[in-house]
């Protein structure tokens, strides 16, 4: 009943912020995190949807960061949005140079795609080119044009302009935010057990352990490194809404891992205490 990773429009998912929230509750979802990829900009709308329902947003982040040239993504939740939102606009930048790349790489290679418009806010990715390529008729799935050209070796993959997992977790602790490691058995440019001292060090107060990726071991793993380093329990389904190209979406549905509320509290006290403030009650 808490679901603390989900995603809009704003970045790769599918559903609006206003049609996120219906789908929470219907979802029987009681506190839901917005946590688009290097930006805000779906807050607003969500916590208008949100309104008057019952629902509890937590406002988040899902930061885009490399360890070892490899994706790392870090959760931060519940930060000071004036501080945050310049820095985010750069990454932003940089994700659409990210993505005008691929395009170009794309066409050469004979596959000519255009984007679609978005706000001025959306950060671009991977799965907007996969759409397009099935959208022109080049893929049948978002899963093939990944298979054949946009994956981490495809031949028009395009690597993050370079920003460490150290640095996300600084970035979001000077912003006021709780930093979590999102998904770590999903990480590919080492172990858990290697990086994971060197993330707590730099200041990661939690791990995302409940998600549709860890099998029962990994979760009982990464709960006792939660003990062991004082870290926070967070868990999501990371829904990116319903695929729209007929394949099958990658995670769970929204509230699927009926993850505890009990979760939330002690969140929201850590978010309090980096910010001098008392603990909502």
């Amino acid at each position: 009943m808490l679901d603390l990773h989900s995603h809009t429009t704003f970045s790769d998912g599918t559903l609006t912020p206003q049609a996120l929230v219906t789908k929470a509750i219907q979802a029987r979802v009681k506190a839901l995190a917005i946590t688009d990829h290097d930006t805000l900009a779906g807050w607003d709308e969500a916590r208008a949807a949100a309104a008057g329902t019952g629902l509890t947003l937590v406002p988040g982040v899902e930061l885009s960061t490399t360890e070892n040239r490899r994706s790392l993504h870090i959760l931060g939740y519940y930060p000071h949005r004036p501080t945050l939102e310049p820095a985010l606009a750069e990454m932003l930048e940089g994700r659409r140079q990210r993505a005008q790349a691929m395009v170009s790489k794309l066409a050469d290679l004979g596959y000519p795609i255009e984007l679609p418009p978005r706000a001025k806010n959306m950060a671009p990715g991977r799965p907007h080119l996969a759409l397009a390529l099935v959208r022109a008729g080049h893929a049948s799935s978002s899963r093939e044009a990944f298979d054949r050209w946009l994956g981490d070796n495809g031949p028009a993959y395009v690597a993050y302009e370079k920003f460490s997992a150290i640095e996300g977790i600084q970035l979001l602790r000077r912003c006021g935010a709780v930093p979590v490691w999102a998904h770590p058995y999903l990480f590919r440019g080492g172990t858990v057990e290697t990086l994971l001292p060197q993330l707590v060090n730099a200041g990661l107060m939690g791990l995302e352990v409940y998600h549709p990726s860890h099998s029962p071991s990994e979760i009982r793993r990464l709960e006792v490194y939660c003990r062991q380093y004082s870290l926070l329990l967070t868990g999501g389904s990371d829904y990116h809404g319903p695929a729209v190209d007929g394949t099958k979406g990658n995670h769970a549905e929204l509230n699927q891992l009926q993850v505890s509320l009990d979760l939330l509290p002690p969140l929201q006290q850590a978010a309090a205490a980096l910010k001098g403030m008392p603990a909502p009650v």
